[in-house]
This record gives structure tokens, C-alpha cells and sequence, in this order.
């Protein structure tokens, strides 16, 4: 969905889509500049699933999409991620209108 800025400007939303917990460091970057609760903080199990933080079988702790639907587009996650472990993109239904 493309919009204008207040000066009119266009400007392109890029909505938080997914996050790769093989790349994802778990640093909370990302959680730290989203003030909607788009993420949260999650556990990988063994087997490679992500898990309750209170599991006892977490092999490493990663960021996962906990509020998709909260995300404005701002990209405010993707510009502090060091990893570079999300994908971003246009809403999937207003991709399709």
C-alpha cells in the first residue's frame, strides 16, 4: 500500500512479514524500538521449534512475531537488526486489492 508523508511525499509501508530464527541473535534489538508489541521474546527447542521461555529444553532464545497485525511499516526493526534476519513487505491483502 503506498501513502503520503505530511509533506505529501509517497511513501511504501514495509510490514514486519517474518523473522528467521536460524539468523536471529536474540539481542531485542528490534523489541526495543517497536512500541506496538509486533515481537517477542522466544526459546528454540532441541528440535529446532520455537518454545516457551519457561521450557526447560531452550537451546538459544530468538525474536518471533507475536502481534503481526500491529505493525505500522515503519522498518524501525529492520534498521537495528544486525543480522538482518526479518523479512519485510507490503500487507498481503493490500498486495492483493
Amino acid at each position: 500500500m503506498s501513502t503520503l508523508t505530511r509533506d505529501g511525499r509517497p511513501w511504501q509501508a514495509a510490514f514486519l512479514l517474518a523473522i528467521d530464527a536460524e539468523i536471529c541473535i536474540g539481542c531485542g534489538r528490534c523489541f526495543k524500538v517497536c512500541g506496538r508489541g509486533v515481537m517477542t521474546l522466544r526459546g528454540v527447542g532441541e528440535d529446532g521449534a520455537l518454545v516457551d521461555l519457561d521450557d526447560d529444553e531452550i537451546e538459544r532464545k530468538v525474536m518471533a512475531l507475536a502481534d503481526a497485525g500491529a505493525c505500522i511499516g515503519c522498518g524501525a526493526c529492520a534498521r537495528v537488526c544486525p543480522t538482518n534476519c526479518q523479512t519485510h513487505g507490503p500487507d498481503a491483502e493490500m498486495a492483493a486489492a
